[in-house]
Formats: C-alpha cells, sequence, structure tokens
C-alpha cells in the first residue's frame, strides 16, 4: 500500500487530499496518513498542509535497477541487478545466489556486515555509498583469479576519474586516503572455477569519517566537493569493467599489465611486506605479466602474488 501511495504522489506531481487517496485506495484517511509518516521515515520530502493534502517534493537518493539501466551500454554485465535495502554483506548475498547469470550486481544500501581483505570490517552507512558485488563464472584457472581483482582496480580508476590510483592489489586511493576497496572471493575445485564474487566498496558521497578512520578513508565528495550519482557511476564501473574482462578472458593479464602499472600508485615506493610469516622491507619496481608485485630487498628479488602489503606514506605507515 506504501507503494501505491508513493506511486500517487509521483503521477500528481502537485497537492492531493488524503480524502482523495482515501476514496482512490479505499482505505482510511488514518491509514494514509500512517503511510506517509512512514514513507518520510524512509527519506522522501512530502509536505503536508491543512486543506490541500500532500504533496512529494523529492524523493531520497536511492539505488535501483531502473535509475541504473539506462546509463549501461553493456552486453552482460549488470544487465541482472538485485537491489537490497539491507543485507549482512552483497559478497554473501551473491554466494548464496550463485545460480543468477554471469554478470549480475548485487547492490545493497547498507551491509550489516560488510567486509574487507583478511577478514576487516568495512564501514557501509547507509545512502553514501556504493556496497556492490559482481558474481562472475570466468572459464580460467583458479590460480588466476586474483588477477580479477587488479582488472576491477582498472575499471575502478577509469570509472571514478581525477586523480585516483590503485594501490596494489586492491585498493583505490585518492592522495593518501582509501576511497574503495576490492574483495575477491571464489568458489573452485582443484581445477576449474564454479563461480567468483568480486565485492567493491566505494565512498561515494560520505561527508565525514570516524576519528579513528579519518586519517585512512575519504570519499569522491570530499575531494572533489561534488555529490556523485551513485546509479550512474555504478554503471559507469559496469562499463569499463566488461571490455577489460574480455579482454581478459581472452589474451589475459598481460595484455592490461602496462595500464595497470600507469595507475599503480605502489610502484616506486618503500613498501612493507608481510610475506610467508615474515615482515619483509625493500621498493616496489614493477608488476609482473602475471600481476604479482615485484620488490627488491635486501633478500634479492621477491615476486609478491598474495600478502599483507602496506605502502610507505599511505595509511599511516611512514
Amino acid at each position: 500500500m506504501k507503494d501505491k501511495i508513493l506511486n500517487i504522489l509521483k503521477k500528481n506531481g502537485d497537492y492531493i487530499s488524503g480524502e482523495d487517496m482515501s476514496r482512490t485506495l479505499g482505505i482510511s484517511r488514518a491509514a494514509i496518513w500512517k503511510h506517509i509518516n512512514n514513507l518520510k521515515k524512509d527519506g522522501y520530502d512530502i509536505i503536508s498542509v491543512t486543506r490541500k493534502g500532500y504533496m512529494l517534493r523529492s524523493a531520497p537518493d536511492v539505488i535501483t535497477p531502473d535509475k541504473i539501466y539506462p546509463y549501461l551500454n553493456t552486453r552482460f554485465m549488470a544487465r541482472n541487478i538485485k537491489c537490497y535495502k539491507e543485507t549482512d554483506s552483497t559478497n554473501e548475498a551473491a554466494k548464496s545466489d550463485y545460480s543468477c547469470p554471469d554478470g549480475t550486481v548485487f547492490i545493497s544500501e547498507v551491509q550489516t556486515a560488510g567486509k574487507g581483505r583478511l577478514g576487516r570490517s568495512w564501514l557501509s552507512p547507509r545512502g553514501s555509498g556504493i556496497w556492490m558485488t559482481v558474481l562472475l563464472k570466468p572459464e580460467i584457472p583458479p590460480m588466476d583469479v586474483s588477477q580479477l581483482t587488479l582488472i576491477s582496480g582498472i575499471a575502478l580508476c577509469r570509472a571514478i576519474g581525477g586523480k585516483s590510483k590503485i594501490k596494489w592489489p586492491n585498493d583505490i586511493v585518492i592522495g593518501a586516503k582509501k576511497v574503495c576497496g576490492i574483495l575477491t572471493e571464489m568458489s573452485a575445485e582443484a581445477d576449474r572455477i564454479n563461480y567468483v564474487v568480486c565485492g567493491i566498496g566505494i565512498n561515494v558521497n560520505t561527508k565525514e569519517f570516524p576519528a579513528e578512520l579519518s586519517d585512512k578513508a575519504t570519499s569522491i565528495l570530499i575531494e572533489t566537493g561534488n555529490k556523485t550519482d551513485r546509479c550512474n557511476l555504478i554503471a559507469k564501473v559496469m562499463n569499463e569493467f566488461e571490455p577489460l574482462y574480455n579482454k581478459y578472458i581472452q589474451h589475459g593479464f598481460s595484455s592490461l599489465v602496462d595500464e595497470y602499472k600507469k595507475n599503480c600508485v605502489t610502484l616506486g615506493k618503500e613498501v612493507k611486506v608481510i610475506y610467508r610469516r615474515k615482515e619483509i622491507k625493500g621498493k616496489a619496481i614493477d608488476i609482473s605479466s602475471t600481476g604479482g608485485l615485484i620488490i627488491d630487498t635486501a633478500e634479492g628479488i621477491l615476486n609478491i602474488t598474495s600478502g599483507e602489503v602496506s605502502v610507505r606514506g599511505l595509511y599511516g605507515y611512514i
């Protein structure tokens, strides 16, 4: 019933009395008033004027498939979209619904248990960010799945634009602060992938962060001073991701490594790596054709394919 009242307000475009809505919908004026208040709680700006009735002034910034589709120029990416008002994690939602078509995107306004790499939590407040997961079913060796994180990084840099750069392997930064994180997980057998979920969290219109994150995190709004249309940005990410993904499937990561290196802020920096339970310091000097971070250390040249990497000058590492 709440949706029916909302549709009447949207179509009317002017004041409409509670009595008229009551007669149209066959419910009491008290029930109309109750549903109007619930719509206000959902973020709809509805004016109430005696003897005039109700008028919808503005709708909340809510992500819906209908707002995304007009911006898309993809063949299969995000052609199936599942939106949630709230979920524990979009990665978990995608895992539980993995029978969906390749390229399905799962989006939530809020994550109650958003997560980053190594089991860390991810702050996912309502209305300010993009919390989404892309379900993929690539025919690649399981050992190569981490390369999908790197491809996502290129797509995100293209879509976000400005001064955004990639911190190997899974963060997008602006300056010295994180604006986006990527978490890629998979279900696989010894020689084949069943499915991959690529989780993406973007701080879009966040105005401020808790004190413990203020020196590590930023948002597009903070950096540019401009509010971003989240639905448009989701489509931009997918429009960039699909051709990169197709090129990767056909030609491998080596066909994209040059662009990745141009956008990788880690290169040329002093880094600290937790690798095989040891802390190693060195200088990041290259990205291999398979996506590994090549580090010049006191112990020689290392090709790091996984591990915890801190970059001097980022996130407080000095």
